[in-house]
């Protein structure tokens, strides 16, 4: 089983992502346009024309090559309707991958899907790429968040003070990891077929330099 890294598609029992469409634009404006559903992320929420922005560039971030961003849509998986978003950013350095930029529209089916999302995407990270490291991070006064990180798999590490400023103050944020042995050994069948997988574009480049 291959997975394209220019056309990402994972799915798990309750929910799928999927890259970015055009149709998507106007739940991703909302999402990042809305001061309570972007309350505990890094940046303030944004303007129109700034999520926009955000958008695009999330959009042609599939074209840079290597890959490093991944904004991906959270669906019901037998529906295209984005109810959601999470990210994925492979850092320059090391083996390490940080998940990050997960909300969900409260009012829907999947208001409780972060942890699948987050799972999906790990297995993703430690799969097709190849990545040894996944970490991710929450404002340290997050209601629930500590409990999303580790049923996504992700162990405590550290507390960061005053990473960044939002709605005029600075903020601690909490930083969770997993390595690849430890959280394979507790992947699901669904998260072990993606875990297998390959990434299709790299196998044709491979190919290709023959």
């Amino acid at each position: 089983m291959t997975i394209d890294v220019r056309n990402v598609e994972l799915l798990g029992a309750r929910l799928r992502l999927r890259e970015l469409r055009a149709e998507d634009l106007d739940v991703y404006q909302r999402i990042f346009t809305d001061p309570e559903l972007t309350r505990y992320m890094g940046t303030d929420s944004m303007g129109v024309q700034a999520a926009a922005a955000s958008f695009d560039a999330a959009v042609r971030s599939r074209g840079e090559a290597p890959r490093r961003k991944y904004t991906l849509a959270i669906t019901a998986p037998g529906e295209d309707t984005m109810v959601g978003t999470i990210g994925l950013l492979v850092e320059d350095y090391g083996s390490n991958a940080m998940i990050g930029g997960l909300v969900v529209v409260p009012e829907g089916s999947l208001r409780a899907g972060g942890i699948e999302a987050g799972r999906l995407m790990a297995a993703f990270a430690f799969g097709p790429l190849g990545i040894h490291r996944v970490w991710a991070g929450h404002r340290h006064d997050h209601p629930v968040m500590d409990t999303v990180m580790a049923g996504v798999g992700l162990t405590p590490e550290a507390r960061l003070r005053q990473l960044y400023r939002t709605q005029g103050r600075w903020r601690d944020v909490c930083t969770y990891a997993a390595l690849r042995p430890e959280w394979a050994a507790t992947a699901t069948a669904a998260e072990r077929r993606i875990l297998a997988s390959r990434p299709a574009e790299a196998r044709e480049h491979a190919v290709a330099g023959r």
